[in-house]
C-alpha cells in the first residue's frame, strides 16, 4: 500500500465515511491539532524516564486516537461505523492521576513560567496544543457541527493533567517551579 494517494492534491480530504471536505475545514483543524498533540505526547514520553508516566502517556495516546477518530468521522454516517468511544472512566482516570500528583506537590502561590528542563517544557507545549485542540472542538460546537461533548471534556481534563504533570516532572527531577514575578 502506498502512503500517497494523490486524492488530496487539490486541497480536499475525506472524512471517515467518505465525505470530502476542504483541508482547511474546522473539523480537519480539530483532529489535525489532536494529531499534533499526540506527537508531542510521544516526545514527552521519550524525555521522561519514569515508567509509570510512560505507561500513562501511552494510554493518553490511545485515547487521543479515539478522539481523532471521533472528530474525523462524518457525523451523519457515524452511527453506521464502529468508532471507539470515550468513557467517563477516561476522565475519572485523569482526575485520579492529577489528585495523586498534587498530593506531593507544593501548593501553587503564583502563576508559573514553563521551563526547567526539556521534559517540563515539552509537557507545557503539549498542554498548550491540547488547549488549542479543545478550542477547535468548541469552535465546531459553536458552528453547530457535531462534536461529542466527551471529547471536549476529555481534552479539558487532559490539559489540566499535563499542567500538573509538568510540575510533577519537576518534582521528580528536583527542579523547582519558576514563579512568574510580574513587573510592577
Amino acid at each position: 500500500m502506498k502512503i500517497y494517494t494523490k486524492a488530496g492534491d487539490l486541497g480536499k480530504t475525506s472524512l471517515i465515511g467518505g465525505t470530502r471536505v476542504p483541508k482547511s475545514h474546522i473539523r480537519i483543524e480539530s483532529y489535525g491539532t489532536v494529531d499534533e498533540l499526540n506527537s508531542f505526547i510521544g516526545l514527552l514520553s521519550d524525555l521522561v524516564s519514569d515508567t509509570g508516566i510512560k505507561t500513562v502517556l501511552k494510554e493518553v495516546q490511545d485515547r487521543l486516537f479515539t478522539v481523532g477518530s471521533s472528530l474525523a468521522c462524518d457525523p451523519d454516517k457515524e452511527p453506521n461505523l464502529k468508532i471507539p468511544d470515550l468513557k467517563e472512566e477516561d476522565i475519572a482516570y485523569l482526575e485520579k492521576l492529577i489528585d495523586q500528583m498534587n498530593e506531593v506537590l507544593e501548593p501553587m502561590k503564583s502563576f508559573i513560567l514553563p521551563g526547567g528542563n526539556q521534559a517540563i517544557s515539552t509537557a507545557h507545549i503539549a498542554r498548550c496544543v491540547c488547549r488549542r485542540a479543545e478550542r477547535w472542538c468548541v469552535n465546531l460546537q459553536e458552528e453547530d457541527l457535531f462534536v461529542d461533548t466527551m471529547v471536549i471534556k476529555y481534552l479539558n481534563r487532559l490539559s489540566d493533567y499535563l499542567f500538573v504533570l509538568a510540575r510533577y516532572i519537576g518534582h521528580l527531577n528536583g527542579v523547582a517551579d519558576s514563579p512568574w514575578k510580574p513587573r510592577v
